[in-house]
C-alpha cells in the first residue's frame, strides 16, 4: 500500500480517535457525576459509553496499525506498547505507547469489571484522568510538523475538545461540591424523586 495512503489513514483514524475518546471522557465524567443526558435515562449513557469507547478501540487499532505499516516511518510493535522504545519520535511515539497502556489497563479492568472488587476497578478507571491528556500530548506532538493534524482547523478541534472536557470536569467538581453541602433529608428526597423517573 501506498506510503502516502497510509499516512493519511492514520492521520484521519487519529482525528477520529480524539474526539471519539473526548467524548468517551465527557459521558464518564458525566456517568461519574451521576447526570444524565437530556431525554436520555442514565443507564443508556453508560451504555453509549461503552460503546464509544469499543468504537474508538477499533479506530485506535487502524490508527496503530497503519502506522506500522507505513514505510515512510520506522514504528516497530514493540514501540506501540513500551514507552519510549522508538527510534522515530521517541517521545511523542513513546507517549503514545503511554496511552495505549493505561487504555489496555482500563479495557482489561472494564471487562472484568463482575470478578474484580468494585473498589479497584474504580482505582483504575481513574487512569482515565491520565490517559487522555497524554493522549492529546501525543496528537499535539506528533501532529504539530508541516501539514500535521494541530494546524489550522486541527489545532481548534484539540482545543475544543480540550475546553469541552475542562467545562465538564469543572461542572463535575461543582456538582460534587453542592452535594457534599445537602443533609441528608435533601439526599433522601433527591434519591425518591430519581427513583420515581
Amino acid at each position: 500500500m501506498n506510503s502516502s495512503i497510509l499516512w493519511y489513514v492514520s492521520q484521519a483514524t487519529g482525528i477520529v480517535c480524539l474526539v471519539l475518546y473526548t467524548i468517551v471522557m465527557l459521558l464518564g465524567i458525566t456517568v461519574a457525576g451521576q447526570g444524565a443526558l437530556p431525554g436520555l435515562p442514565k443507564f443508556s449513557v453508560v451504555a453509549l459509553h461503552r460503546s464509544i469507547s469499543l468504537l474508538s478501540i477499533a479506530f485506535l487499532a487502524v490508527h496503530i496499525g497503519t502506522a506500522l505499516l507505513d514505510s515512510y516511518v520506522n514504528i516497530s510493535l514493540v514501540s506501540t506498547v513500551v514507552p519510549f522504545a522508538s527510534s522515530y519520535e521517541p517521545l511523542w511515539i513513546g507517549l503514545g505507547a503511554v496511552a495505549v497502556d493505561l487504555m489496555i489497563a482500563l479495557v482489561v479492568t472494564s471487562l472484568l469489571r463482575g470478578r474484580i472488587s468494585p473498589r479497584f476497578w474504580r482505582a483504575v478507571h481513574w487512569l482515565a484522568y491520565a490517559f487522555w491528556p497524554v493522549a492529546i500530548a501525543h496528537t499535539i506532538g506528533l501532529g504539530s510538523g508541516s501539514g500535521g493534524l494541530i494546524s489550522g482547523w486541527g489545532l481548534w478541534l484539540t482545543l475544543a475538545c480540550v475546553l469541552a472536557v475542562a467545562v465538564a470536569l469543572v461542572w463535575r467538581v461543582v456538582v460534587q461540591l453542592e452535594r457534599s453541602r445537602r443533609t441528608p433529608a435533601q439526599v433522601l428526597q433527591t434519591t425518591r424523586s430519581e427513583v420515581r423517573v
